[in-house]
């Protein structure tokens, strides 16, 4: 198995479903915990792990901690969804008023950047394997977007998205190409630091890039940026699964990468995806997609459908087989923007459905904390 890591981005606030701003002094009390440039969300990010059991306590442990510190400050707690649901959404509230790339993404972007996401990241040391998984990933991100979508609502509104996350995320640049090389990518990152499109190297925002610890040069991993957050940690752990399926067929078959196997130019890819990541934002699931080795016209669940049918036999030869079968319950049961979309359809009150979401989620986490991970070794 391949080594995975997550980033997850969280707002904090009350349990009636307010957002309130403590990243400044969650990071100055609690390890493991960086800012973002709202105050009102927080990430911790998970160590390399090819275990999914510890990959599980390790999504579910700091977000324990983070609980019982934020009851210390107050009756706080953690907010599901991906985007400023029941209001916020006109003001910026820094959480390092001294940092000159925060005031540049607050200048530029204003709230469009404030929301939470999952980053899922897979070790992959090798360049030009590194650069077909991220092409073969790019085509497909709008599959994951639909598998995470859960930002339906922003402002106390319903918004049209079921994920308003991506609808509005500002991707930078503008436009990326599918790199065709590990040359290609450096030569392309240092054209868009000088131009100024890209302030740092950091300042690449697309739904999956390559990343390292000496970028563009020294490269070991594949980020996924493009999912929303998944809270709940069964659920991302099958869709990470899904995406590691994927990548051990292309390590078996490297005809998979889309400049093999494709009728469209790279550029026509590019249109194609973009297309698709915007169908995916608005009806996730339920979005009509277009695939990108045929053209053919394909619903996003029953395209995940078909991944999960090819993709199986990888899993289970690679031992995490079990892993993908929440995938299929997600397909019957929907997403949380689809699950919340259908509690409001009743309800008509954002406000409660996002309150629900707060109680239940706590209390899955607290069931999974106390019955796997507790007694694991650390």
């Amino acid at each position: 198995m391949l080594l995975k890591g997550f980033e997850i981005e969280i707002y904090t606030g009350t349990p009636q479903g307010e957002i309130v701003g403590m990243s400044d002094r969650i990071v100055a009390n609690l390890d493991g915990f960086v800012r973002e440039p709202d105050n009102r969300n927080v990430e911790y990010t998970t160590a390399p792990l090819a275990s999914y059991d510890r990959l599980l306590c390790a999504l579910v442990r700091p977000r324990q901690q983070l609980r019982h510190y934020l009851k210390t400050l107050g009756d706080y707690t953690l907010i599901p969804g991906s985007t400023l649901s029941l209001g916020g959404a006109d003001e910026f509230y820094r959480s390092d008023p001294q940092n000159p790339y925060h005031s540049y993404i607050e200048q530029t972007y204003h709230t469009k950047v404030v929301t939470a996401s999952v980053h899922i990241n897979i070790g992959i040391s090798d360049p030009e394997l590194l650069f077909r998984a991220c092409r073969l990933v790019r085509v497909e991100a709008p599959l994951y977007l639909a598998m995470s979508a859960s930002s339906p609502f922003l402002n106390g509104q319903v918004t049209g998205y079921h994920s308003t996350r991506w609808g509005v995320f500002p991707k930078t640049p503008a436009h990326v190409p599918l790199f065709t090389s590990h040359a290609h990518h450096i030569q392309w990152t240092e054209e868009q630091l000088a131009k100024g499109t890209m302030q740092n190297i950091r300042h690449l925002w697309t739904s999956v890039r390559p990343n390292g610890d000496h970028r563009p040069y020294n490269l070991n991993r594949l980020e996924l940026r493009i999912c929303d957050l998944i809270v709940d940690p069964i659920a991302l752990l099958a869709v990470t699964a899904l995406l590691e399926a994927r990548l051990g067929q292309l390590i078996a078959d490297p005809n998979l990468d889309p400049l093999v196997s494709s009728q469209f130019t790279p550029e026509e890819l590019i249109t194609l995806t973009d297309a698709n990541e915007a169908a995916a934002s608005r009806s996730s699931l339920e979005a009509t997609l277009q695939h990108w080795q045929d053209g053919r016209s394909i619903t996003a669940k029953d395209w995940i459908g078909e991944l999960l049918e090819t993709a199986h036999p990888t899993a289970k030869q690679n031992g995490f087989g079990c892993f993908l079968l929440p995938v299929k319950k997600l397909l019957r049961t929907g997403n949380t923007a689809q699950q919340w979309l259908a509690e409001y359809a009743v309800s008509q009150d954002t406000t409660q459905v996002v309150q629900n979401a707060i109680v239940s989620i706590e209390a899955q986490e607290q069931e999974l904390a106390e019955s796997l991970c507790y007694p694991m070794a650390a």
